[in-house]
C-alpha cells in the first residue's frame, strides 16, 4: 500500500484567517490560501483547485494507461477539471466535477477514444475516492 501526505495549517477566523498548505514532496511548501482565494479572486490556493488538478492529474495518468492496454501510444493528453463549490444550506458542497480531456492519439477514431475515456472517468483513482470513506482521528491539544 503506497500512503502520501499532505496538511494545512490554519491560524484566525474564517474571513479574516490565513492558511498555509504542504505536501510530502514538498513541490507545495507552505503554499498560502484563505478565504479570498477561496470565493473571491484573492491571492493563493484553494481546496477546489488542488483537488481539480489531482483528477486532472490522475484522469491524465490513468487514460495513459487505457490507451496503452488497447495498444495505443498519446502523444499529447490535456485534461482540466472545473470543480463546482456550491451553497448546500448553511455551508458549501463540491457538487459537481467536469472533466475536459483533449488528447492526440494516432491510430484510433472518436468512438473507440471514447469508451476508453468513459472507463477512465470511472476508473481512476480519484474519482473512486470521491465515493471512499473518510476517517478521521481529532485531537485536542491542550
Amino acid at each position: 500500500m503506497i500512503k502520501r501526505t499532505a496538511s494545512a495549517v490554519w491560524t484566525g477566523g474564517l474571513k479574516d484567517g490565513q492558511g498555509t498548505i504542504s505536501t510530502e514532496t514538498g513541490v507545495l511548501r507552505e503554499a498560502p490560501y484563505g478565504f479570498k482565494a477561496r470565493f473571491e479572486d484573492g491571492p493563493g490556493t484553494n481546496p477546489e483547485e488542488l483537488l481539480g488538478a489531482a483528477h486532472a492529474g490522475c484522469f491524465s495518468m490513468a487514460l495513459s494507461l487505457g490507451l496503452g492496454q488497447a495498444g495505443l501510444t498519446a502523444e499529447r493528453i490535456e485534461t482540466k477539471a472545473e470543480v463546482s463549490l456550491d451553497k448546500d444550506g448553511d455551508g458549501f458542497a463540491i457538487t459537481a466535477i467536469h472533466l475536459t480531456c483533449h488528447a492526440r492519439v494516432p491510430g484510433t477514431d472518436t468512438a473507440a477514444f471514447g469508451k476508453i475515456a468513459e472507463a477512465t472517468k470511472q476508473g481512476c483513482p480519484v474519482s473512486k475516492v470521491l465515493k471512499a470513506a473518510i476517517t478521521l482521528d481529532a485531537v485536542l491539544d491542550g
